[in-house]
């Protein structure tokens, strides 16, 4: 089994994004993606992710047919409704498709929090270490 440290930079294919940091939470079991701009146009979600402060903001758009909405506690507890949708992850060259919440993680240091839902069973957490796949990934090019 992989080993991923407290947080790590991992590739989203199907969002064209690599090398995105993101913050590993046992305690989550969603992932979350940073979104400050999200809203239902002909019934299609449509999104901008990160904001403009962020390195690797593109500011392209990106549209979802297939989305959901549902309640999901943040890390105060409160409930939010937030959008959900399907991509991919890329962490130590395995690819997988999950869900992520769409949330305003402006404040937060991580634009990507990756929660138990993708973890359970294909990593170990070492707290002690970071950027273990990142490490991974740029040793073998």
């Amino acid at each position: 089994m992989d080993i991923l440290g407290r947080s790590d930079r991992v590739d989203l294919p199907g969002l064209g994004l690599t090398d995105i940091h993101a913050k590993i939470d046992t305690g989550a079991y969603t992932s979350s993606l940073h979104c400050s701009r999200a809203e239902i146009i002909d019934g299609k979600l449509e999104f901008v992710l990160l904001d403009e402060e962020h390195p690797e903001f593109t500011g392209m758009k990106f549209t979802f047919e297939e989305y959901d909405q549902r309640e999901i506690k943040n890390s105060f507890g409160e409930a939010e409704l937030r959008f959900i949708i399907k991509t991919t992850v890329k962490i130590h060259n395995r690819t997988f498709k999950t869900q992520f919440s769409l949330s305003d993680r402006d404040n937060m240091k991580f634009p990507i929090l990756l929660g138990r839902r993708v973890l359970k069973n294909r990593f170990l957490i070492d707290v002690s270490k970071t950027d273990v796949s990142f490490k991974h990934k740029n040793e073998a090019s």
